[in-house]
């Protein structure tokens, strides 16, 4: 597809127009299209037509049977039918997100964030709506074990009385990073009651690198804080600070308020692998990760890193060293107003240069300040324990959470050492791979079944309350240690709560509580800015280091979009998630770019052998447009052998190949072909709209030149219809806007329609096969070269079209159109002819192919909305703007004896979730509405708006703010 000089493709296939490509389109929609045509009868047309009405008709009629029983008594308060919200938190990694959880009849169902919270100020990551079914997840931990057989907390608290004793000699305790306060008080008194016993925390996704380049900068651990609302020039250096790499999706949300053509930022990003960072960059340039550091002592030569009178190198002809003369330029151009961020891949040295430039140009203080942290080092603790565990001085190993057996660094030989210990006690959600190795197994709560608090990384404090009691009388992590310290309080409950009462004043302190529980904030938490003074001697001589890289091929090591560092694996809805880059689902894969691969003679689904100083890997190659030559990327957290049904051996295991003096990347790795393939599943060319103008994007400054040439009018002359249309121009008239120039693809919102509409989980063989059933795709296209390309997401649903095609050509009226605008569903008429989903031009109708709601666990049914219908097999089903929701707010605006639904009351649950806020919904009708307003914006357009069937859903132009001297 082109517009106005581009050309804009979604594989290397494509780009190719290979053979395969072409095949995939011919026979990708509809069904059978090859043989309807190529048969030449018309009885075999008949045939194959009566045959589909036939099964669809069939599955049309299965229905599950089910029993329901009436309450047998009241609750106070409680209308049956609504929901419940009820504010609490999610700790992952050393991030923490403020939630609002929806239930119904005392079970969880929906989770958004909480408006209240600063950490994500009302929004989601696909991690977090997906959480919801790690709740249900039949395959989790349910029983105390003992050497592997079934025990009782009671046993196993029996035997903790008698064990832990003395003066904690030999004993040590492992743990996921500790971001709760009264977890961390109930630490305390293990360490003051075993005064010789270590607390080791550990994460493999470490902030150790940042850590110690703010002490290395600054003489002691400090968090940055970003203020990216603030910034007009964002320098990016390895770090997915909109994605993967940020501890908060506000973030995200504070760089897209940034992105309207009034006051729109600038941002560049250095990275080796394209990331969602990389893919909002305004300039991205490619370079391996273990050059990060050389580019940024470019940039800081090119600075002169003088405060007084900031310099540039003069003009070069070459491309990077224009590339840094141009972006210190613009630094400078906005001191103060800029800013430098660095991923936590990077060592320890780039960080405190990042510190350094940030001093430099006046931002620390604005658009970067700092709070104080209790930072314990992780690798370096990690590593002694190792070595003690190996010599036999650990006689006691407490492991809470975690799953080192499988994630640790693989030079430390942790399953080896594990093994040398007498008694070792796991305490986890699965009974997973370090599990399996400890003589005790104590099953976790989840927490949502839990009370505790969580700090955010801001230092803002929120108490976590549970939504449901324990399923399988899982413990809290504070109940557990508080059992081996013989801790005063026990109870998950009078731990927290006794903790935060004693902070706050006496006679307040119920008052103070329950507000706390209401707002899902504790007030007056958040961490004090911390004036730091930066020893600039220090970080230069630390740096210079810097100047020597690897050499042959690097390996960098990257979290995983769907499962995180693997403790996600075992959940479907993220498994099926496609990588927002990649488009890969269910695997991972060694990504190299295409000059990489054609010197090495690769083509994806290559198997090839990595190895690093005898640690080896065998993975399938995926070749990646953009991708740094010379360059491995590897997504962390596949291949596990012990996490349910699921995610058990799906992917490649590479930790294998992670050491720990390189966490985050690995130089002078060698490559070997195998002579294997390995068939990877993609969704990047399902679904293509071929050849039709879809993305529109424009420079900043050729917009304000122009602003309506991209408007619709100067898409096309005015459009007439042959028949008289309906007229929308009375009640309520739903409508939606999606903003490219927002949308960062994360999945947020594909995660979070599929929890909230129960769409169900397909498996990779029908994935494979084209049958996803996600409502919502988020197509991402390339433009420019194969080498260096640059990337739009282009979020598609159905558009709701006022002259729908799917209507007319329904043969039993399944698919009709409201008074209000939208393209509704009758599911129990829908007798699956998918005549509606060949009429569709933009593809986004799903068919259940197949009965995929029949084997789902009992349990996972509880996490079902019960607002929206369960689909079987043998009917199509697509986005209804969540219809539920619009008509719960109609309801409660008819009861509260008010016509007008206020602006912005309804919230489709991809637009509540969005991080990024690119999605607006509301009501076309007034005037007074942001949607209506953004529809009339000189950059909205409708997708395929030549056909005249006049969609609901439209678009803003997507703008890039070009730097003139890199345009």
């Amino acid at each position: 597809m082109s517009r106005k000089g581009k050309n804009y493709w979604r594989s290397l296939d494509q780009l190719a127009d290979k053979p395969e490509f072409r095949n995939w389109l011919h026979r990708e929609f509809p069904e059978n299209a090859s043989e309807l045509l190529e048969s030449g009868s018309r009885r075999t047309l008949l045939k194959l037509m009566a045959a589909s009405f036939g099964l669809a008709g069939l599955a049309a009629c299965r229905r599950p049977v089910e029993k329901i029983l009436p309450a047998a008594k009241g609750v106070e308060g409680y209308i049956p039918g609504n929901p419940l919200y009820y504010s609490t938190a999610m700790s992952l990694g050393a991030g923490v997100s403020g939630l609002l959880v929806e239930t119904h009849d005392g079970r969880p169902t929906k989770v958004e964030g909480n408006p209240r919270h600063p950490a994500n100020a009302g929004t989601a990551s696909a991690y977090v709506q997906a959480s919801i079914l790690g709740l249900y997840d039949p395959d989790r931990s349910q029983t105390v074990l003992k050497n592997g057989r079934k025990s009782s907390w009671e046993e196993f608290a029996q035997f903790a009385g008698s064990h832990f004793t003395g003066d904690g000699s030999g004993l040590r305790i492992l743990s996921e990073q500790v971001t709760s306060p009264s977890l961390d008080a109930v630490r305390r008194h293990l360490l003051k009651r075993f005064p010789k016993a270590q607390w080791i925390e550990y994460e493999p996704l470490s902030q150790d690198e940042a850590m110690e380049g703010a002490r290395l900068a600054f003489g002691d651990y400090a968090r940055a804080h970003y203020q990216f609302e603030k910034a007009d020039v964002v320098l990016s250096l390895d770090a997915d600070i909109l994605g993967l790499d940020s501890p908060s999706t506000v973030y995200t949300r504070d760089f897209a308020k940034r992105r309207r053509p009034e006051s729109m930022n600038r941002l560049y990003a250095g990275e080796a692998q394209y990331s969602v960072t990389g893919t909002m960059a305004d300039h991205r340039l490619r370079l391996c990760a273990s050059d990060i550091g050389r580019l940024a002592l470019e940039l800081a030569e090119a600075l002169k890193l003088n405060p007084a009178a900031l310099t540039v190198l003069p003009n070069s002809n070459d491309a990077r060293a224009k590339w840094i003369q141009a972006v210190a330029r613009d630094l400078v151009a906005h001191r103060g107003r800029s800013l430098v961020v660095v991923g936590p891949r990077q060592p320890a040295a780039v960080h405190a240069l990042a510190h350094l430039m940030n001093a430099a140009l006046g931002n620390a203080g604005g658009t970067v300040t700092y709070s104080r942290s209790e930072w314990q080092p992780q690798i370096s603790a990690m590593r002694q324990l190792a070595g003690e565990m190996a010599s036999g001085a650990v006689q006691t190993l407490v492991i809470l959470g975690g799953n080192p057996v499988f994630n640790a660094p693989a030079d430390l030989q942790f399953e080896a050492a594990l093994r040398k210990v007498p008694t070792v006690i796991h305490h986890g959600l699965e009974y997973d791979e370090t599990a399996a190795l400890a003589g005790w197994h104590v099953p976790a709560a989840h927490y949502m079944e839990s009370w505790s608090d969580a700090r955010a990384w801001d230092g803002t404090a929120t108490v976590q309350q549970p939504l449901i009691q324990p399923l399988y009388g899982g413990k809290t992590t504070a109940e557990v240690t508080a059992l081996l310290s013989g801790y005063k309080d026990q109870r998950a409950y009078d731990i927290v709560r006794n903790y935060w009462v004693a902070q706050w004043p006496a006679a307040q302190s119920e008052k103070i509580w329950r507000r706390s529980l209401h707002d899902g904030v504790v007030a007056g938490t958040r961490s004090p800015e911390w004036k730091t003074a930066i020893n600039a001697k220090r970080v230069l001589d630390a740096s210079a280091a810097l100047e020597s890289t690897g050499s042959g091929l690097e390996v960098a090591f990257h979290q995983s979009a769907s499962l995180f560092d693997g403790r996600f694996a075992n959940n479907g809805w993220l498994q099926e998630a496609p990588d927002p880059l990649t488009k890969i689902v269910w695997d991972n894969a060694a990504l190299i770019g295409p000059a990489t691969a054609g010197k090495l003679g690769l083509s994806t689904g290559d198997m090839v052998t990595l190895e690093k100083e005898g640690r080896r890997i065998t993975v399938p190659v995926s070749i990646q447009p953009g991708q740094a030559d010379d360059s491995i990327s590897l997504a962390l957290g596949y291949g596990r052998s012990r996490c349910g049904r699921v995610g058990t051996g799906v992917g490649v295991n590479v930790y294998p190949l992670r050491a720990s003096a390189g966490l985050h990347m690995a130089t002078g790795v060698t490559l070997r072909k195998t002579g294997g393939k390995y068939r990877l599943t993609t969704t990047q060319d399902h679904h293509s709209m071929e050849g039709r103008d879809i993305v529109r994007e424009s420079a900043l400054e050729d917009f304000r030149k122009n602003p309506h040439g991209h408007s619709e009018g100067a898409a096309h002359p005015e459009l007439f219809s042959l028949y008289k249309e309906h007229s929308y121009e009375q009640g309520n008239q739903w409508g939606m806007v999606l903003d490219l120039n927002a949308c960062t693809g994360c999945n947020a919102c594909l995660v979070a329609c599929q929890a909230e509409n129960n769409i169900p989980i397909v498996g990779k063989d029908q994935v494979e096969r084209g049958r996803e059933m996600h409502w919502i795709r988020l197509d991402r296209y390339f433009d420019g070269s194969e080498e260096d390309p640059q990337v739009v997401y282009h979020p598609v649903a159905c558009q709701q079209c006022e002259n729908a095609p799917c209507e007319s050509v329904c043969p039993v009226a399944a698919t009709t159109h409201s008074p209000e605008g939208l393209n509704d569903m009758a599911y129990n008429r829908c007798i699956g002819t998918r005549y509606c989903a060949n009429n569709c031009p933009y593809k986004v109708r799903r068919f259940n192919f197949l009965e995929f709601q029949k084997d789902v666990a009992a349990v996972q049914k509880m996490a079902y909305n019960p607002d929206v219908t369960v689909r079987v097999r043998g009917v199509m089903e697509k986005c209804t703007y969540c219809v539920q929701r619009i008509q719960e707010k109609k309801i409660l605006a008819k009861s509260e004896g008010r016509r007008p639904i206020r602006d912005g009351e309804i919230q489709t649950a991809c637009q509540q979730t969005c991080p990024a806020q690119a999605i607006t919904f509301g009501n076309l009708r007034d005037p007074e509405s942001k949607v209506a307003k953004l529809a009339g914006d000189p950059r909205n357009y409708a997708v395929l708006s030549e056909l005249n069937i006049k969609p609901r859903t439209t678009y803003l132009t997507k703008l890039r703010n070009l730097n003139p001297e890199l345009a």
